[in-house]
């Protein structure tokens, strides 16, 4: 179960509050496109999936390629397993997305207005105290790795 990938990416409904549709994308394999005017400030999805431990998580780490976010000092959830479609937006040095952490939920949110086929992204911050991942973002800003300086 190691770095599972998602099999067959898709939005789970119950979970967007807008018309969003998975696609191939130019950052890294799969990506998650508005399909209609987001405005600024709204929730756009839930990330969902398997809520996990600590010890799991460092289990589950280890592939390739994972869908995990930290929710707190104990749980982490991954998307891998229930996911909503959140855990294939991408990150971007100069992401159209925030994620808040609400009563146990993990939020993305829109930084600013989001226009119809525009691909959705976040900074994902990874701590510079782990290993270094290159970014292919390719924005304007781009600082070359998804980890923070």
């Amino acid at each position: 179960m190691a770095g599972r990938l998602v099999k067959s990416p898709r939005i789970d409904p119950r979970h967007a509050r807008f018309r969003l549709e998975i696609r191939p994308s130019r950052i890294h394999r799969w990506g998650v496109y508005a399909l209609e005017r987001i405005p600024a400030g709204r929730k756009v999805i839930e990330y969902t999936g398997e809520r996990i431990s600590r010890r799991e998580t460092k289990r589950r780490g280890q592939g390739r390629v994972t869908y995990l976010f930290t929710l707190d000092n104990y749980w982490t959830i991954d998307g891998a397993v229930g996911g909503s479609g959140a855990e294939i937006i991408n990150h971007s040095c100069e992401p159209n997305l925030y994620s808040r952490i609400v009563q146990g939920h993990i939020l993305y949110m829109s930084q600013r207005v989001i226009q119809p086929g525009e691909e959705l992204t976040v900074d994902y911050l990874f701590s510079k105290k782990i290993e270094r991942i290159p970014c292919c973002c390719r924005a304007r800003n781009c600082r070359g790795t998804i980890n923070v300086q």
